[in-house]
């Protein structure tokens, strides 16, 4: 089986690189109180080879360091790291696999996306910002176990149907959100969070209001190409 050592410098280059990165996106997470304790997990794919780094299995949050970070392949096999790799590994490495655009993937248990999961909601389009990151409802995604590759699956299958959302809500689990990078995943988990929340709150005051359609495709395309600074 192959080690970091068999690949070239530029690779090298990009591994210690991105371990910074990914290590550091961590502490994002608690940031915005997204993750409590050891559960979550941030992981980046390389450009210079079919490889990602991911967080380190059960390792508490102030003892993640970019050498703690696990670089395995896109089949989930450990090329370089003294740590066991997160339990959702393999199910990152299907979402590579298979959506080849995603360079970042992070899942967390963040309280208010995670109580829709649980009760098996989408989170209906009712603000505009959700328009905007999200193009439609946050969906659900199945109920499936951890440890395989099965929640990987849910994932992809379930932004299938929904090409906008860079998030799903795995039923009885909580969200997985992709990006262009690992940051743009955690921007898309904190979002999720941001909306689960709002939109809870929403329904406590009565029937929330879903935009249409249209709008909502004319406020995601203004969001995703005119926003921000190019």
């Amino acid at each position: 089986m192959a080690t970091l050592a068999d690949y070239g410098p530029e690779v090298r280059a990009e591994v210690k690189q991105v371990r910074e990165v990914v290590s550091n996106l961590h502490q994002q997470l608690i940031k915005w109180n997204l993750v409590v304790w050891t559960a979550g997990n941030v992981s980046q794919r390389l450009h210079t080879a079919d490889l990602f780094v991911i967080k380190p299995s059960g390792v508490r949050y102030e003892n993640l360091t970019p050498n703690s970070m696990v670089v395995v392949d896109l089949d989930g096999n450990v090329v370089d790291g003294t740590e066991a790799p997160s339990s959702d590994t393999a199910s990152h490495a299907y979402i590579y696999r298979n959506m080849p655009d995603v360079y970042g993937v992070v899942h967390t248990h963040s309280t208010y996306a995670t109580a829709w999961a649980a009760t098996g909601q989408n989170i209906p389009c009712g603000l505009t910002m959700m328009g905007d990151e999200f193009g439609g409802p946050v969906p659900v995604g199945p109920f499936r176990l951890i440890g395989s590759e099965a929640i990987g699956k849910g994932v992809v299958e379930t932004l299938k149907k929904y090409p906008k959302s860079p998030a799903v809500l795995m039923q009885n689990h909580g969200p997985f959100t992709i990006g262009k990078d690992a940051e743009g995943a955690v921007k898309a988990a904190a979002m999720t969070e941001e909306v689960a929340h709002t939109m809870w709150a929403a329904k406590q005051l009565g029937d929330i209001i879903e935009i249409d359609q249209a709008d909502i495709d004319k406020l995601n395309d203004r969001y995703q190409n005119v926003y921000g600074q190019h």
